[in-house]
């Protein structure tokens, strides 16, 4: 039987609201799978849960990293990890919920992260390249190997893409690796739309955000010292917002920005996803109540 649940889907989908009332239904605590969502002061942009959402269900792994500092897959899947054993010694349910599919990996199947060490080989061999093609191109390598990684490093930072090209020739069969791991044994749920419905969900929660203060939060951030050259300030709707308050473009072309790169991630989100032929597909509907498919969820999780 399943001792914890997945929710896993594109951004915009709908995962916050059915993970927390699908926690309510098992006695669960939500463990959320977010890459961004693990900086402190990394709210509206994140699309962190509502203060009423906190309120209704303990959360973890939301704000436990100052947005100054690298976090990597193999940090999350530790302190998650910890979380997760922390829940389940008390009798609750870990309910994971997010899109980031490197973090949701980490602690459903095995994954082999390989030593502290980069291997000094490959590091010398791409900064070779770099310096006889540029370190646009070793970035395009990059954007090749592992898109996901790419958005969150700045093109100049050879230093951190090189690193990451480093991590993505170790993970060469990842999406081969599909063995469960020993941390969890969870009930896996893909949540989908239809592409219209998803894009004008999109849509609204970028507006949203705009309306909330997004660049407000990011001229704090600013302040505070943040920049391009830190990795929680490349996630989408911060670099953006950092773009226009550079002048790079107008508030309408930065708004018009973040919704085409959301779309663009929500689709490389499915890709990932697909391949968990494990899990349980839920096409949700626009006219669907939250608390029908969270009871949905619930029940297949309890094997009713």
């Amino acid at each position: 039987m399943s001792d914890s649940i997945v929710i896993m889907g594109p951004t915009a989908v709908g995962k916050t609201e059915i993970a927390v009332s699908v926690a309510e239904s098992v006695g669960g605590e939500i463990i959320s799978a977010d890459s961004i969502q693990v900086y402190r002061g990394l709210d509206i942009g994140a699309a962190r849960p509502s203060s009423d959402q906190l309120a209704r269900i303990p959360h973890h792994m939301i704000g436990v990293i100052e947005p100054e500092c690298p976090y990597s897959a193999y940090e999350y899947r530790s302190d998650a990890g910890r979380a997760i054993g922390d829940i389940l010694s008390r009798g609750k349910v870990p309910v994971i919920a997010g899109g980031t599919g490197l973090y949701i990996h980490s602690l459903v199947y095995d994954m082999d992260f390989g030593g502290s060490k980069g291997d000094e080989s490959v590091r010398a061999e791409y900064e070779r390249i770099a310096a006889e093609r540029g370190r646009a191109y070793v970035y395009g390598l990059l954007i090749e190997k592992d898109p996901e990684a790419a958005e969150k490093i700045h093109p100049n930072n050879l230093k951190r893409v090189i690193r990451a090209l480093e991590r993505a020739g170790k993970y060469k069969n990842f999406s081969m690796d599909m063995r469960r791991g020993k941390l969890l044994n969870p009930a896996l749920f893909l949540l989908t739309r239809k592409r219209a419905d998803l894009v004008r969900r999109i849509d609204i929660r970028v507006d949203g955000m705009m309306k909330a203060g997004l660049v407000g939060e990011v001229e704090r951030l600013v302040k505070r010292g943040l920049s391009m050259d830190h990795i929680s300030m490349f996630g989408i709707g911060y670099k953006e917002t950092l773009g226009y308050l550079r002048g790079d473009y107008s508030m309408d072309e930065m708004v018009e920005l973040i919704k085409i790169h959301t779309r663009r991630y929500a689709k490389r989100q499915m890709t990932w996803f697909r391949r968990y032929e494990e899990a349980n597909a839920i096409d949700l509907l626009p006219t669907d109540a939250t608390s029908a498919v969270a009871a949905e969820v619930a029940s297949h999780y309890k094997g009713l």
